[in-house]
């Protein structure tokens, strides 16, 4: 049995809805929260409740949430047990990880090995395959060359989708069709990756049409023991963007949604995962077979769905597995219900470019199982220096049914004026009888609605 500690004080290593949310587990959990906030931020409501606040550096992203030497220097100021990452930023970062662990700070995450073995999609790809877990068909790791390139092609056949190795967001991704367009395609991921990641390595897979973007929800302790939190449904997306996420995914069969829930846990036990983390795969449009797309080794900007349907704070069991608390028994976890998230994002509701601004007038929806995570307010300023997101907008139902409509009645009460937001959007896809019959994909809204 590994020995049991206490974190009472935690920083919180980033800003926005996730780090308010943050705060109000933590206080819950009778501890402590430090708030740390770029100059940007420095006006952010949510700083006033924590238990300390703290600026460490100017507005740019560089300068302050990505800034190390700034945040490790608060984390020992304040003697910090512990450092909560959140999504983004430094979520991710197995250096900034290996920095706690010299400074002996907890990181409420999994450790550095294992986020390197994640990290690198190929790579990623080759520990599933040992797991025995279902991969696309796709190069043997990273390509050397377009003309490697070009061979891998020729032999899993077209169409095939170009992938940077340390990519997210879409960047560095090009679906190629014709065999003429592979040189230029891959060139073009090639710098985008080098540009957005400092890292120009590419892979490639057969590429799915129209697939489902399914993924699971996983937490693990320091025991070996994992359970999943249920599947979500992430296919409303824009250009690999998510807009709109669901649990549970309705379109999968009892064996389906079985097989793929026991999938996630094998493979998390296999790497020997610890901590909050969601395996994501592409449901073909079978809607029975399933291949690995990656993992992310953080909490998900989505989770909020899995907490309304299974009751359980996952914020509060990444804390407790920090301290080296065993997890519950699958069994007793229940699942109740449909849950919808709407991100609300600063921006225009047809382009989707960032509106930011000042919010004039916010009226926040209410009702029964209507969750608003949030950090916005009526006087507000949406900077331009961060993620457009400005809140979710998470309901519960005891249906699917039921929860479109009230999602629909929630985004009608929900009222910002200021700055353009997406709730049009997300409206109009309450209605759309696609998304209702649960035929919606990931290249859905770029097919039919741009």
């Amino acid at each position: 049995m590994k020995e049991r500690k206490t974190l009472q004080r935690i920083l919180i290593a980033n800003r926005g809805e996730i780090a308010l949310r943050a705060i109000r587990t933590i206080q819950e959990m009778g501890k402590e929260a430090i708030a740390i906030y770029s100059t940007a931020d420095k006006d952010t409501h949510y700083l006033d409740i924590a238990d300390a606040k703290v600026c460490i550096g100017g507005p740019k992203s560089s300068e302050s949430y990505l800034n190390v030497p700034a945040i490790m220097s608060t984390a020992e100021l304040f003697d910090a047990d512990a450092i909560f990452p959140g999504y983004g930023f430094l979520s991710e970062n197995q250096n900034f990880v290996e920095i706690c662990s010299h400074h002996n700070i907890e990181f409420i995450g999994p450790n550095a090995n294992v986020m390197v073995m994640m990290s690198d999609k190929s790579k990623a790809k080759d520990v599933m395959k040992e797991a025995g877990v279902p991969v696309i068909l796709g190069s043997d790791g990273a390509l050397k060359s377009y003309k490697e390139a070009e061979e891998v092609a020729e032999k899993i056949g077209y169409p095939v989708i170009i992938k940077a190795a340390a990519g997210g967001g879409g960047r560095g991704m090009r679906v190629v069709e014709d065999p003429k367009l592979l040189k230029n395609l891959y060139l073009a991921a090639e710098s985008e990756a080098l540009n957005a990641f400092g890292d120009g390595t590419i892979y490639m897979e057969k590429f799915i049409r129209n697939p489902k973007h399914i993924e699971v929800q996983i937490i693990a302790d320091k025991h070996g023991n994992v359970i999943h939190i249920g599947e979500r449904d992430c296919s409303v997306q824009r250009r690999q963007q998510k807009l709109i996420e669901e649990t549970p995914a309705v379109v999968l069969s009892p064996e389906v949604r079985e097989s793929l829930l026991q999938t996630a846990v094998k493979a998390a036990k296999y790497i020997k995962y610890v901590g909050a983390g969601t395996f994501e795969f592409l449901l073909d449009a079978n809607n029975k077979d399933f291949y690995f797309m990656e993992m992310n080794t953080r909490l998900q900007v989505e989770h909020t769905i899995s907490e309304m349907v299974s009751g359980l704070d996952l914020v509060e069991w990444m804390i407790r597995i920090a301290e080296g608390e065993e997890l519950p028994k699958q069994e007793s976890i229940t699942f109740k219900g449909h849950s919808i998230e709407c991100r609300i994002t600063a921006e225009d509701p047809e382009k989707f470019y960032p509106c930011p601004g000042k919010i004039t007038k916010w009226i926040a929806p209410g009702g029964a199982n209507v969750r608003l995570d949030t950090h916005a307010y009526a006087g507000y300023t949406v900077p331009m220096f961060y993620d457009s997101m400005i809140g979710k907008l998470i309901i519960w139902g005891e249906n699917r049914e039921k929860a479109i409509n009230k999602t629909k009645r929630a985004l009608r009460e929900f009222c910002i004026e200021g700055i353009k937001t997406t709730i049009p959007f997300h409206l109009k896809m309450m209605d759309n009888i696609d998304f209702k019959n649960s035929k919606i994909h990931t290249k859905y809204l770029e097919q039919n609605m741009e």
